[in-house]
């Protein structure tokens, strides 16, 4: 009697989707002080919580809404991060289908071409759409392929979201950070002396003027 492949499908699937080695990380472009930009995964000392781009989170629920129990289980072990462009019919198709099905995601946008240069670091190609789903990386949108590492990850095939659940916005894939300068301190001028007047001259006491420089008195 062949054994059913059903099981050692699902186990290779989730230890697929559990691997860490393969998830891919955010990238940051930071801009220093004298103009050079610089990569790097990890964001800025003094930049916000909110702002690291991280796929290894589950999405926060917006607007307070509490994801359910079992739905937030899943989304933080095997969270979802997708890979947009513009103009790009199958990362539209992508999204509804997510949003359809109820499954919670973060998405990252590739407009720049720092945004596609990270994205080449990440999955090896430029290749939009392109999805993560806990370790697991999709190229491209295959209903199929989705459908069956969703269903090994455990999300569930009907939407579980709350009515009052808002989609967080979409991102760039690469954060934009300057470096903060202090003002250099003002140059000191030097102190310009004000002129000094010159001191009176006394009239002479014996009688003796321009006009009768003799001193002669009548």
């Amino acid at each position: 009697m062949q054994k059913p492949l059903f099981a050692p499908l699902l186990a290779s699937l989730l230890m697929a989707l559990a691997g860490t080695s393969a998830q891919a990380q955010g990238v940051y472009r930071v801009v220093g002080p004298d103009g050079k930009v610089t990569f790097s995964d990890r964001p800025p000392a003094d930049a916000p919580a909110q702002a690291a781009r991280s796929t290894g989170t589950a999405p926060a629920a917006a607007s307070g809404a509490a994801l359910p129990y079992e739905l937030r289980q899943i989304a933080n072990r095997f969270p979802v991060t997708i890979y947009t462009g513009n103009d790009c019919a199958p990362c539209v198709s992508l999204r509804n289908a997510l949003t359809s099905r109820g499954v919670p995601f973060t998405e990252r946008t590739v407009s720049t071409s720092e945004d596609a240069a990270a994205l080449q670091r990440l999955s090896g190609s430029t290749s939009l759409p392109f999805g993560t789903i806990g370790g697991q990386q999709l190229v491209g949108y295959s209903d199929a392929d989705w459908t069956q590492y969703l269903d090994a990850a455990g999300y569930p095939k009907q939407s579980q979201l709350p009515s009052s659940y808002r989609q967080t916005p979409a991102t760039p894939l690469v954060a934009v950070k300057s470096v903060d300068v202090a003002p250099a301190a003002p140059e000191q001028q030097p102190k310009v002396n004000a002129p000094t007047r010159p001191t009176p001259v006394a009239p002479p006491t014996d009688g003796r003027t321009p006009s009768n420089p003799a001193g002669i008195r009548f």
